[in-house]
Formats: C-alpha cells, sequence, structure tokens
C-alpha cells in the first residue's frame, strides 16, 4: 500500500538539490476534501504546504507529494459549472482548430478531461475527441455527455496504450493539469509519443508571473506541485523532446499561458522574449520569492483586520465560492465560521458540506439573498466578474463584495 504522503528530494526538472523553501502556508488540509459533517472534523488530516525556489533551475514547486489515487480519483471540481469557463472553452477549441487545420479524421486527445466541456467544443467542430480522466466520477459524467473517456491518468505508459488502441493524435490537449503531476517530463514525453506527423501538445497553467504580480498565494495547495515560468516550461520541454513553437497569454484563472509544443529542437522567439522579461523581472533569483513571501503575510494580516473588524462592528458577512484555493486562503488566514457563517457554491457536489480544515458550511447561491449580508467575500475572484453580475439583485440591496488579492478591498 503506497503512502498518502512522500516528500521529494529532487528537483522535478534538472533533479538538482539545491531546494530553498521560501513560502510556508502551513499544515493544511486538501483542498477539495470537503466534509460531510462535524463527525468528520476531528479525523481531518494536514499535511505541510511549504513552496521551494530550484536555485540550479529556478523552476518553483512543492515537495510535499500526496498520493494522486487521494487526491483525483474522486473529484468535486467539475470545469462546466462556469460560464467564463465555457466562453474560454469555445475561443480554445477554435483556436487550436484552425491552427491545426483538424478535421473529421483527426483525433483530439484531453489528459485529465474532467466532465468532457473542452473536448465537447472540438466534437461541435466535427473533429475526432478522446477524454483520459482519473475521476471515476466524471469519466462517467463525461461519456453520459458523449464524450468517449477512458478512467486512467495519463503518463507515458498512458499514451502508448491509446497510441495502439487508438492511434495518433493529431493535438494532445492538457488544460490545468500539468501543474497537478509529479513526473512532469514523463507527462510531456507520454504526450509527444502520442503526437501524429505536425501535431503539437497544447497546454494552459497558471503563469508565475501572474501569481507573483497578483499575490495568488491561495492558487498554492497540494494538487499543484508546480508553479510555471517560461524559464522552467523550456527546461521541461526539452527534456522531453518538444519545443516551444507558440505561446500565448491568456486571462483565465487569474492569467495563464497556453503553450503549444511540438516535436522539434529550439523554442519561437515568444517564448525568448518572455525568458528575458522573466529574468529581467528577478525570476531566476530567490530573493524575488522572499519579497513576495512577505507580501503574502501581510495580505493575510489586512484581511483579517478588515473582516474583524467588520464582524466587531454587527456587520454580517458570508463567501461566495468554494474553490480550491479559497480553501489555502482560509485556512492560512485561520478564517473560521466565527467570521464568515457560511459560503455559497454552483457546484451540487459541494453544497451540503463543510470546507475542509474551517469547516465552514456550503449553502446554495441563494442563500446570498436569503440572508442579504453586509459583505460577501469573494473567494473564487477569478470568477469575479461573472459572480457580480449574477448578483445584481444582492448588489441592489447595498450588498458589497470583498477581493481578497492581491489586496483587500470592497467594491
Amino acid at each position: 500500500m503506497r503512502p498518502v504522503h512522500h516528500k521529494r528530494t529532487a528537483c522535478r526538472a534538472c533533479q538538482g538539490a539545491r531546494l530553498t523553501p521560501f513560502l510556508d502556508l502551513g499544515m493544511q488540509p486538501l483542498a477539495n476534501a470537503f466534509l460531510a459533517g462535524p463527525e468528520e472534523f476531528a479525523g481531518e488530516a494536514t499535511y505541510p504546504l511549504v513552496v521551494y525556489f530550484c536555485e540550479d533551475c529556478s523552476l518553483v514547486q512543492l515537495l510535499d507529494v500526496i498520493d494522486p489515487e487521494e487526491l483525483f480519483r474522486d473529484y468535486v471540481y467539475v470545469t462546466g459549472t462556469s460560464d467564463t469557463i465555457a466562453r474560454h472553452n469555445v475561443t480554445y477549441a477554435r483556436t487550436v482548430v484552425d491552427l491545426l487545420e483538424l478535421g473529421p479524421r483527426d483525433l483530439v486527445v484531453e489528459a485529465a478531461s474532467n466532465d468532457g466541456s473542452l473536448l465537447r467544443q472540438f466534437q461541435a467542430l466535427g473533429v475526432g475527441v478522446l477524454g483520459v480522466e482519473p475521476a471515476a466520477n466524471l469519466a462517467d459524467l463525461a461519456r453520459q455527455r458523449g464524450i468517449p473517456t477512458e478512467t486512467r491518468f495519463f503518463s507515458s505508459d498512458t499514451a502508448r496504450g491509446l497510441r495502439q488502441t487508438h492511434g495518433k493524435a493529431k493535438a494532445v490537449i492538457a488544460n490545468n493539469v500539468l501543474a497537478h503531476v509529479d513526473d512532469t517530463i514523463d507527462f510531456l514525453s507520454g504526450a509527444r509519443d502520442l503526437l501524429d506527423a505536425g501535431g503539437m501538445v497544447v497546454f494552459e497553467v497558471p503563469y508565475l508571473v501572474e501569481l507573483l504580480d497578483r499575490l495568488e498565494y491561495d492558487t498554492i495547495y497540494h494538487e499543484h506541485l508546480c508553479y510555471f515560468s517560461v524559464i522552467a516550461l523550456e527546461r521541461l520541454c526539452e527534456s522531453a523532446g518538444l519545443g516551444i513553437a507558440r505561446i500565448d497569454r491568456v486571462p483565465i484563472h487569474g492569467g495563464s499561458l497556453r503553450v503549444y509544443a511540438a516535436a522539434q529542437s529550439g523554442h519561437c522567439a515568444e517564448a525568448g522574449r518572455m525568458v528575458e522579461a522573466e529574468r529581467a523581472a528577478g525570476l531566476n533569483s530567490l530573493e524575488c520569492y522572499l519579497k513576495f513571501a512577505a507580501e503574502v503575510q501581510r495580505n493575510r494580516e489586512m484581511l483579517r483586520q478588515m473582516l474583524c473588524r467588520l464582524r466587531s462592528e454587527g456587520r454580517s458577512l458570508a463567501a461566495y465560492g468554494a474553490p480550491a484555493k479559497g480553501n489555502t486562503l482560509l485556512n492560512y488566514c485561520g478564517i473560521d465560521s466565527s467570521l464568515l457563517p457560511f459560503t455559497v457554491d454552483k457546484n451540487e457536489r459541494k453544497v451540503g458540506r463543510f470546507t475542509p480544515g474551517m469547516h465552514i458550511p456550503v449553502r446554495p447561491v441563494t442563500a446570498i439573498l436569503e440572508e442579504q449580508p453586509y459583505a460577501v467575500l469573494v473567494l473564487a475572484w477569478n470568477f469575479a466578474g461573472e459572480i457580480m453580475s449574477q448578483q445584481d439583485a444582492y448588489r441592489a440591496r447595498n450588498g458589497r463584495f470583498i477581493i481578497p488579492v492581491p489586496e483587500p478591498v470592497v467594491q
């Protein structure tokens, strides 16, 4: 039986040992491990959440690794619940189809395909699709929606099997999954080996520059093992026999990169320009990350002071969203149900449960209007525009929203 938790001693990208911790977010529960009720509170497991900088290759990463079977076999995050993601997926699919000139005879394989929301957009454009999703509940949901899906973790071994049974793929999509993988090079190598001639591996990852600039420390949790700069991505792609052929910045999830990698040597000029900009900003030096850690601590103090002041004035509070990122923030800042009596979420798998660690009850979105709190802390701040537009009635009654990062503000 594999242990639930182990700690790496070498960098994922370069196997170096010069790994320096710069941000300790404390002992934290798994960010998507929602609890059914108070009877589960006492036995809740927590693990170190510490971020390291590799002084040899500049990859930012966690060394504490949770068994992926524990994290992903029964998963609560569903991509299809957000209107913002839905619009993003339409554009994403069209961009890839046009770039690679995909048609009915071509195959798009998506690793960690979730409920099939992105693949449905490729399917609608007349392209063959195949999902690879380890969470059995989500794979079943995708199949019910007409998306062929294999219930497996993606790896180089998986890729070899898929190539034998389904043939080569013109595009291998890895959307917000590369950060979840402990053996990053094996994952990318498998994606490369699955490619047909002229095909590309296309993946989106949250961009480290945005994380640092916007103080997005809440996007750090046990599922996210790596935090990518282009400096690190070039090294990882080279190790997997890939070169970056194109790279786009996209606004989703607080600022992400969409990388198009092909079985080639060398990287595109845009990747080179981004690497130079990152070096100029100090992303290849420890000092940059120590400054970030100090700002994170300051944010915690400011947010707690704001919420405590509002509560001491007799103001009622609530939160919007029960995202994994929100649970990092709640646990690091020590924000429990004495400050936030409840949060709300559109995901039915979370409603009626309690957030990990701080044990805040999750209620339906209708609770915002029913309770009319003075202010709502937006935990899913990456969808703040969508949330505020959906809550016009709350705002019309003088409702307020608190955006927690990069600096707590009331809107």
